[in-house]
């Protein structure tokens, strides 16, 4: 093993770690600045949560669920290495690109990723969700069903038995927190005041969008370590092009989503731009590493319209997402993998329909699990806060505490 390479290799795998753990403040910013004032702490709280029993989760027993080391010839659906995490006897991993890394860094850089999950469900379910019932759903969501499916690409389960390709995680991330959001705010329903009596959708505007705008550049240089990372050494042809794909990608889905939606609703929407450029980068990162700088624009500028169309069809479906989760995370991480089938080195007919078998198998499995887990929650410990409590805030109620003490309105 060359130690030079091996040295570069675990510096850039931890900065990538830093970069794609610097994106839950991405997150949270975003989700508090598209919220009101009166449910800030109980998001930040939240969100921290989440960051703080992701990791502990996957410590326990996420990672060997993972990376559980499926036998030849095994069916590559379910196997677990056992609890706790204990390096190789060199505390190496396989070589890549003839450098390796530390089996350390790896669970680490792995870690984030689990975390962020979790953190897409936050944001849709956002403003009515009892604190205690969503912190269950994390420990469970992380704990089990992420790694689950993780392990069944990543891992070397069935998906990458079929050639199912999924670079950084459109499917394996996006979409596995995306379908959960989807079924919860399904199971939870709509925020008072959210639809009118004729059931037309009502804006509920964010308290702070130039947090939402610092929140989504913060997500977008993250993003240069979740899919610069995912790249697995700091292999220079490889990883320069994945971060120039990741990036023309995001600045086509802001242009495409903006002007999308400034043909359909006459005015230049910000939280659509904000969106669009958070849609080209689900959109790329199944194939960031497959695709050419013109296929990376095209691919962001497809995401950009499927941005402002996803949010459109939540609403005429009356459901209610307050950051639009489902549109980004889900709808445009399902484009993004059927996109591998579409552009890019591994283009084919075959291919797609291999992309499109792996996103029914992984929303099929997410959709019922999380119906399972959300119903027993409600049944055991309640999923909803009552109607006061949302409506003079989670922040008093949940928390006795207020973000902005001197600045309180009397916002309903």
């Amino acid at each position: 093993m060359d130690s030079g390479l091996f040295t570069v290799n675990n510096v850039w795998m931890m900065i990538c770690t830093g970069l794609v753990f610097f994106m839950h403040l991405g997150f949270s910013l975003l989700e508090i600045g598209l919220t009101r004032q009166k449910n800030t702490i109980n998001i930040l709280f939240k969100n921290l949560f989440i960051i703080c029993a992701g990791l502990l989760m996957y410590y326990i027993g996420g990672f060997n669920l993972m990376y559980p080391g499926f036998e030849e010839g095994s069916a590559g659906i379910l196997k677990f290495a056992g609890f706790g995490i204990a390096a190789p006897e060199n505390g190496m991993l396989p070589e890549y690109a003839s450098g390796g890394y530390t089996w350390w860094t790896d669970f680490l850089f792995q870690g984030m990723f689990a975390a962020t999950a979790a953190t897409i469900v936050s944001g849709a379910v956002a403003e009515r969700i009892k604190i205690g019932g969503f912190m269950i759903f994390v420990v469970i969501y992380v704990g089990l069903i992420y790694p689950i499916v993780g392990s069944w690409k990543w891992g070397g389960g069935f998906l990458d038995a079929m050639n199912f390709y999924d670079f950084a995680g459109s499917t394996l991330v996006h979409s596995v927190g995306g379908w959960a959001a989807l079924v919860a705010i399904f199971i939870l329903g709509p925020r008072i005041g959210k639809f009118s009596e004729n059931n037309k959708p009502q804006p509920i505007p964010g308290h702070n969008i130039p947090f939402a705008a610092a929140g989504v550049l913060i997500l977008w240089l993250g993003w240069f370590g979740f899919n610069g990372g995912s790249v697995l050494s700091a292999d220079p042809a490889i990883t320069s092009l994945v971060l120039v794909t990741t990036s023309l990608a995001a600045a086509a889905g802001g242009i495409s989503a903006f002007l999308t939606s400034t043909l359909m609703y006459k005015n230049y929407d910000l939280t659509m731009f904000l969106n669009g450029i958070l849609g080209g980068l689900v959109g790329i990162t199944a194939g960031a590493d497959l695709m050419s700088p013109n296929e990376a624009v095209v691919i962001g500028l497809i995401a950009g319209v499927v941005i402002v169309l996803g949010v459109a069809l939540i609403d005429k479906l009356k459901l209610d997402d307050p950051v639009g989760a489902v549109a980004v995370h889900l709808i445009c991480g399902i484009w993004g993998t059927l996109a591998v089938g579409i552009f890019g080195s591994m283009a084919g007919i075959d291919q797609f329909f291999i992309q499109l078998a792996g996103v029914g198998i992984v929303g099929a499995f997410c959709v019922s699990s999380t119906f399972i887990i959300l119903k027993i929650i409600k049944a055991v410990a309640g999923l909803r806060v009552s109607e006061i409590e949302e409506l003079e805030g989670l922040d008093r109620h949940e928390h006795g505490m207020d973000a902005y003490p001197d600045f309180r309105s009397n916002e309903h």
